[in-house]
């Protein structure tokens, strides 16, 4: 789940000018801090890391700008993704390189969409949702299945594993560990696999 903040100053005065677009507005240096920052480095759909430079993530418009021109300059439709797999082959490729001017069906920057409710994660590093739509999604439309991301989040699920397994008195030290991992100033990549895990023990 990515908590939005305030919108940066420079992306307010631009939307406020005539003949204002995404285009023009010369500032994103700006957008990439801000959106890095409340994702804390994660993409916000493979969770995988970003940077806020324009080599190390893109500035996803979850409602598209060829779709939902008159979204293009909303912070709220604004999220940070990695680069996807950008110039490989299409089976290469994955979350907004991946989607392009495709829909989905949640956002996971709306609290309204509950978005850590609509999934899953299997043994094998396998993101799911029991919502047949929206599993769809989640494989044809962004790629999350893609065997990197499936081998990464697997090491993060065995290394959650190994934890539960070998701590004593685990089950009285998970809120502890959920909260040391959400309260992070910068979150390790994949993360939330970690925290999924947890909560499922609680």
């Amino acid at each position: 789940m990515i908590t939005k903040g305030a919108e940066p100053n420079s992306l307010t005065y631009h939307r406020a000018q005539a003949h204002s677009d995404y285009d023009n507005y010369a500032q994103k240096d700006d957008l990439r801090a801000a959106l890095v920052g409340e994702q804390k480095g994660l993409c916000c759909y493979c969770t995988g890391r970003v940077r806020a430079e324009s080599t190390a993530m893109k500035i996803e418009h979850w409602q598209s700008q060829a779709n939902y021109p008159q979204q293009q300059l909303v912070y709220a439709n604004l999220l940070g993704a990695c680069l996807g797999g950008e110039g490989r082959s299409p089976t290469a490729q994955h979350c907004d390189t991946k989607k392009a001017n495709r829909d989905l069906n949640w956002n996971p920057a709306d609290t309204a969409h509950a978005i850590e409710t609509r999934l899953k994660y299997l043994a094998d590093g396998t993101i799911s949702s029991p919502d047949e739509d929206f599993n769809t999604q989640l494989n044809g439309t962004l790629g999350l299945n893609f065997s990197y991301l499936k081998s990464s989040r697997k090491a993060v699920l065995d290394s959650v594993l190994q934890w539960w397994r070998s701590t004593p008195d685990a089950r009285q030290k998970v809120q502890q560990q959920i909260s040391y991992r959400i309260n992070a100033a910068e979150y390790q990549p994949f993360s939330p696999v970690a925290v999924w895990f947890l909560r499922q023990k609680l």
